[in-house]
């Protein structure tokens, strides 16, 4: 009897275990088949990202930009945000853009893009423009960008300067140069700014045009003495486009603001605090260490090299000083385009090559923007489209 119970246990412990067993090989098949559902649609984001499609002289002034704004925004209305931070002297808005997969509403990291702070640096503001674009057609085919816009809100005002861009000027309406407008090191003549404002307060003093080629020449004469002096206003923030800046940078910092790069032309090169003549803090080691991580790392993988406000000028009053200063946040300046492609007045051309030179510099803050918030090491390489960056010009 003793037996046959034993041989009946036996017999139900081992039905059971090949039970047991049977049932977890289903239970492991679905998941497989759960787990590969689940993937799929990421599957389908691996498309290699593809280039806006540019032509060479197209450029886009203030009006333009509107009409491309309003076109991103009626075409990707849950990526895009078009919205005024501001007026400028003759009232012109200060277009914003925000870029964010808007379907994702989790905590995100914000940056800001700016370019055209001075008017007759076109590229500085078609750049903005580019990327706006190459993130929208991209979003839903690129793992990479759809992972930058559901992580982080990518803010761009193409146009700071919409009055000296329509006039082609270097100023704004009031004749001052809103790159020195900035409170950090205001109205220095070794910073290469003068306090003047407007005469008497109401008339607009002429400026004197400037060439980045015969200035660099004499500049490496006289390297001490700053050959060109900016008006840079009467006070810190006097106008209204630098005001609109800081105050949408100020709303910015509510929103984990994590990097801002000033886009200008024609020095071919990245630079990083300090460009003023007398820095009002030193940088710590961390700081210094990501701001040299990051500018070797555009020198290593792009044309552009490493901007030396000591072998160029000193800009003391500029908006990205300004912004590292305030918020002590990862800044740079991108000068685009190369010295030998401007002149006066200013030279514009080979335009899809000078935008297609910007998008590793971008594209690799963008995919950083966590580490470059935390001060860490910037290591994520990005993924970028076949051939670019494009060789050099020659």
């Amino acid at each position: 009897m003793n037996k046959k119970i034993s041989y009946l246990i036996t017999l139900f412990l081992f039905v059971l275990l090949l039970t047991v067993i049977f049932s977890g090989c289903i239970t492991e098949e679905q998941k497989s088949e759960v787990s590969t559902e689940t993937l799929l649609p990421d599957v389908t984001l691996d498309q290699p990202s593809v280039l806006p499609n540019w032509t060479d002289g197209e450029y886009y002034d203030y009006y333009g930009t509107i009409e491309l704004l309003n076109g991103f925004n009626d075409k990707y209305p849950d990526l895009v945000k078009v919205f005024s931070i501001g007026k400028s002297v003759l009232g012109k808005d200060i277009w914003c853009i925000r870029v964010t997969n808007e379907k994702n509403d989790t905590i995100k990291l914000s940056c800001l893009i700016d370019g055209c702070i001075h008017g007759y640096e076109w590229e500085g503001g078609e750049a903005c423009l580019y990327l706006a674009e190459y993130l929208l057609i991209n979003f839903d085919g690129n793992k990479t960008i759809a992972h930058i816009l559901n992580l982080s809100e990518v803010y761009i005002v193409p146009l700071v300067n919409p009055d000296g861009r329509q006039d082609d000027s270097r100023y704004n309406d009031n004749g001052i140069d809103l790159g020195r407008n900035f409170d950090i090191d205001f109205g220095r003549l070794r910073g290469t700014s003068i306090p003047l404002g407007k005469l008497f307060g109401r008339i607009k003093i002429p400026s004197i045009p400037s060439n980045y080629g015969e200035f660099t020449l004499l500049h490496k004469w006289f390297p001490s003495f700053p050959p060109f002096l900016y008006n840079c206003g009467r006070h810190p923030f006097s106008e209204p486009e630098t005001q609109a800046i800081r105050d949408f940078m100020r709303e910015l910092e509510n929103n984990d603001f994590s990097f801002y790069v000033n886009c200008h032309t024609a020095m071919h090169s990245i630079g990083a605090p300090w460009g003023a003549f007398k820095p009002p803090f030193e940088k710590s080691k961390q700081e210094q260490y990501i701001f040299d991580y990051v500018t070797e790392w555009v020198v290593e993988n792009t044309e552009y090299e490493k901007y030396d406000s000591n072998l160029f000028y000193k800009a003391s009053g500029s908006s990205s000083d300004w912004c590292f200063k305030e918020f002590r946040i990862p800044t740079f300046m991108f000068e685009i385009l190369s010295l030998y492609y401007n002149s006066l007045p200013p030279k514009h051309d080979h335009l899809v090559h000078w935008m297609e030179t910007t998008l590793p510099v971008f594209m690799y803050l963008l995919v950083n923007i966590d580490n470059l918030r935390e001060w860490r090491t910037p290591d994520i390489q990005p993924l970028l489209p076949e051939g670019v960056p494009p060789e050099p010009l020659h």
